[in-house]
Formats: structure tokens, sequence, C-alpha cells
């Protein structure tokens, strides 16, 4: 009985194996003919009426791109539709730029550095602040009106202001970016940015990509900056004067130089959202002497609801 018992299941699992084989394409068996003969057309072993079994050995997964996952149902279910976003549009294309990787320089060798500045675009808003960053680089020694003879290109499309809840954000920026004969990815280009996304939720997307570009921003992170590329510029106010005062202390050959302060800066607190930890850190060095810093904490219509201890005290000396 026993050895009928093992003859029943050694029978069994042959058979099993004879249809995997089969079915899965590992052992192809000889096709049934009609006729003993071969159908033309190339249709040779199709049947009529006989639908043929799939191969599923086939490497579907070959067709699909490896760098193409974005239809996948992990990549769906992890990545955030920002990110989503950023793959599609290349925001960050250009992360690894260095000016060895994305410089012309051959461009400066034998004119030296030349700036050139695109024409204005009649019907194009253009900011104040932004009107004189351009008239200060055109009144420069640097200044080029021959874009043959240019080593730089500055665009005179106002990117400064890149929030769109500001009256002067400038709209279709990337289609207009991109359709300059000049722009060639940006390279050779700088861009100058003082302000993007909308508060609370600042973001550095400035709405098209900038490419090889090197960008001159205020606030610009520590991850998106790249080192001996990028500029780092300080944050200054829209109504802020292209030039006045008084002048300067500062005379040449003296170290340190004549001046009764080192540090002065005066603007909001953000309590919450990105930025506050810098700014709420600012008072450790305050000393009200050769360095002032004042910040205040009306900043938004809710402002009140954040406030900490240090608000109405630094709210006192801002309003000084």
């Amino acid at each position: 009985m026993k050895a009928k018992k093992r003859y029943l299941f050694l029978l069994s699992a042959g058979a099993c194996l004879v249809l995997l084989f089969y079915f899965g394409g590992g052992v192809p068996l000889p096709k049934a003919r009609r006729g003993g003969g071969r159908e033309r057309g190339g249709r040779e072993g199709k049947r009529e009426g006989h639908q043929p079994w799939p191969h599923f050995s086939d490497p579907l997964q070959g067709f699909v791109p490896s760098w193409d996952h974005t239809d996948t149902e992990e990549y769906n279910l992890h990545v955030s539709p920002r990110q989503k976003r950023d793959v599609t549009a290349g925001v960050f294309r250009g992360r690894g730029c260095r000016m060895d990787t994305c410089f012309d320089s051959s461009l400066c060798r034998k004119h030296g550095l030349r700036v050139y500045v695109y024409p204005l675009v009649k019907g194009e808003k253009i900011s104040e602040s932004y009107q004189n960053i351009l008239s200060t680089i055109e009144g420069s020694r640097f200044y080029t009106s021959d874009p043959a003879q240019a080593c730089l290109f500055v665009l005179s499309l106002d990117t400064l202001d890149r929030d769109q809840l500001s009256p002067q954000y400038v709209h279709n920026l990337k289609a207009k970016v991109t359709s300059l004969p000049l722009w060639n990815d940006g390279r050779n280009h700088l861009i100058f940015n003082l302000y993007s996304g909308t508060w609370p939720d600042y973001t550095e997307d400035l709405g098209f990509d900038i490419g090889q570009a090197m960008l001159a921003k205020a606030s610009l992170s520590a991850d998106n900056f790249r080192p001996r590329f990028d500029v780092s510029i300080p944050l200054f106010s829209k109504d802020h004067p292209r030039a006045g005062g008084e002048r300067g202390a500062l005379r040449y050959n003296t170290v340190p130089p004549y001046r009764k302060y080192m540090l002065v800066f005066k603007g909001k607190r953000y309590l919450t959202g990105i930025g506050s930890d810098t700014r709420n850190a600012l008072y450790h060095v305050h000393n009200a002497e050769d360095v002032v810093l004042l910040t205040t904490c009306k900043h938004g219509k809710d402002w009140q609801r954040h406030k900490d201890a240090r608000c109405d005290r630094d709210n006192a000396e801002y309003d000084k």
C-alpha cells in the first residue's frame, strides 16, 4: 500500500512539472500542425478558434526605461505632488553646477568680464528695485551692449519677486525665458531673486527652470546653494533707496575702518515658519552699541497669537 501511494505521489508530481514547463515556457513542446504542413504568413502554430496562452516569462519590465518610475504604485504612494512636479519640470536639474561645468569661461578670455543686459520688452512690468539693479550694471565699466562681447548675461525680465500673490509677480516667465535666443539653458546667465513662494510656505521654486544659470538670491537654503557658483545676497526692502544719506565714514588704508556701527539690521521677526529660528536668534548678537539688530513681531494678521515673551520689548525698540 505504501509503495502504491509513493507511486501515485511521484506520478502527480511529474504531471505538475510537465504542466508548469508547458504553460510557463520553460521547455517548448512541439506544436501541432494542421495537415502536417506549415501555415503561411508567419502564423505557424496558431489554430483557428484557439487562444494561445500568455508567455509569462516575457520581460515586460524591460520595455519600461529604468529612469521612468513616475507611474509605479510605490512612487505615487511615497512622493508628494510637489516632488512629482519637480521631477517633471527639472527644477533642480542644475543642482550639480559649478564654474568648471556650467560656465563657459572662454567667453571671458577675449574681452574680459563684460556683462550684457537684455533690452527691455515693451509692455513688460518691472519693479523699481530690479530697474535699479539693471541701471547700476549698465552704468558700470563692465557693461556691454554687444552680446557677442559678453561674458555674463542678465535678464531684463523681473525675477526679484516670485510670490504669486504679489502685484509685481511676472506671469508666464517660463515660456518667456526659454524663448530667448541667447538663453542656452541658462549658461553664463545670472538670475536675481529676493522673494519666492508665499508666506508662510516659502519655497525656492522660481516658477521656471534656471538650468545652468547662476542664482543671486536672498535667504537661499544650504541644501540648494551651489558653492562657488551661486551668490547669497541680503534681503532688502522694495522701497529701499538706490542711493542717499550721508557719505560713509569708510576711508582707504584704515584697518579697522572708522565707523560707529559694525553691523545693523532692522526687519520683521518671523514667529513661525521658515526663517523663524534665524530671526529669533538675532537678539543674542544685539548689543545696542556697534551691533544693532532690531526685529518686530508685527508680521502677519495673527502675530499676537504666536507672540513670545520678548515681543513687547522687541517691538518697543524697533519703533524707537
